[in-house]
């Protein structure tokens, strides 16, 4: 019996996605995606916040945070650039537990940006523990929602 090539790249069993439309331009969504000064405005779910220690924004360039739960716990992040293709794409991966790979791709589409957001976790025991222990699927809902809101509520004060 052979194995076919899709077979042995399919990911999806690993994988949390999400695709939405942004009521603002891809250069606005990118500068919101890689300045710390805005990221930290809208990154994580529902009652979290950040603090950045670092955010370089450049091939193997490294961004760390400590997300600040609700509860008052600290969730350390560290995270490594492996692509980046302005204002476009960004690659990256978490090298901290729970391991994943995130791809973001911004798409023009007018004055709007299609935001393709892929999670890939290293295991299906991985993505699974994640879902349960943090609702991360939740949480990428609530983050992704977050951007919105802050897009549309400081659009006017950016300059792109």
């Amino acid at each position: 019996m052979t194995q076919t090539i899709a077979s042995k790249s399919n990911t999806s069993d690993r994988e949390l996605s999400i695709t939405r439309v942004l009521n603002a331009p891809r250069s606005l969504v990118w500068k919101v995606f890689t300045e710390p000064e805005h990221i930290k405005n809208w990154w994580g779910p529902d009652g979290f916040n950040i603090t950045i220690d670092k955010m370089e924004v450049r091939d193997k360039g490294h961004w760390n945070l400590v997300m600040h739960g609700p509860d008052g716990t600290d969730y350390r992040n560290e995270i490594v650039y492996e692509e980046i293709v302005k204002p476009e794409k960004l690659v990256f991966k978490h090298v901290t537990a729970p391991k994943h790979r995130t791809t973001i791709i911004l798409e023009a589409k007018h004055q709007k940006t299609i935001l393709h957001f892929n999670m890939i976790f290293d295991t299906v025991e991985i993505k699974e523990q994640t879902v349960k222990t943090f609702k991360a699927d939740v949480g990428l809902q609530q983050t992704i929602s977050k951007l919105e809101s802050y897009l549309e509520t400081a659009i006017s004060d950016f300059e792109f």
